[in-house]
């Protein structure tokens, strides 16, 4: 008797390669990568905007001026001014604060904004007797009152500059959302600070009255702090 037939074996399969990747492929891909990165920056907009959302924005806008309505930014401080006087944010009730977060070894922003400041100034004409433009450094390391005594005598006789502790300056920057970290340069022997750069314009309550984006010319400021004191009458 014959044996069985055996069954047929299955040919062996080769391993499974991956296609190598064409032109086509790499450009899709290349797509999709730059999708999530536009994606991930619309959503920090979006983080920004929602800090500065249209809602919280009042529509008198003039220049680089935005108003505010309901944002909570400003609040006690105590500091030292450049003639080594304590003073804290009550020293300047009564008066229209124009505040600016810098140091004075910034190398471009701090000096634009401070030139800004003092034009304005300058504008304002009888008015700005009632403005007390107000430089306070996130650097308290090296800004000392001499130090600022000297940097802000260069711009205006009337800008005032604050120092402090690390925790007073810390304190001020809090009230008023401040960002700023030291930063130290690889191969330099010396360190920057990076740091936000609005302007804030304080009514004579102590209360928030605009924001100024950093390039806000100073006519442009000039004629907004004007109409926040007319309006007010005073």
């Amino acid at each position: 008797m014959a044996p069985p037939a055996q069954a047929p074996q299955p040919a062996s399969q080769p391993p499974e390669t991956k296609p190598p990747m064409t032109n086509g492929m790499m450009v899709l891909r290349l797509i999709r990568f730059t999708a999530i990165g536009l994606i991930l920056m619309l959503l920090g907009a979006l983080g920004y905007m929602q800090w500065f959302r249209p809602g919280s924005l009042s529509p008198d806008r003039a220049g680089g001026l935005v108003t505010a309505a309901e944002m909570q930014i400003g609040g006690p401080f105590a500091l030292t001014d450049h003639t080594g006087r304590a003073v804290t944010d009550q020293t300047y009730r009564g008066r229209w604060m124009v505040l600016f977060f810098g140091f004075t070894h910034c190398p471009d922003v701090c000096p634009t904004e401070l030139a800004t400041v003092a034009e304005a100034l300058g504008a304002l004409g009888p008015d700005a007797g009632r403005v007390a433009p107000l430089f306070v450094s996130i650097d308290p390391e090296r800004d000392t009152p001499a130090a600022l005594a000297q940097y802000v005598t260069l711009y205006d006789p009337r800008l005032t500059g604050l120092t402090g502790t690390a925790e007073q300056v810390s304190v001020a920057a809090r009230a008023y959302r401040v960002f700023y970290r030291k930063v130290e340069p690889p191969g330099s022997s010396t360190y920057l600070m990076d740091h936000s750069a609005l302007t804030y314009l304080m009514d004579p309550d102590g209360r928030l009255a605009a924001i100024f984006r950093p390039g806000t010319t100073a006519t442009d400021m000039a004629a907004a702090i004007k109409a926040h004191i007319a309006r007010r009458g005073g």
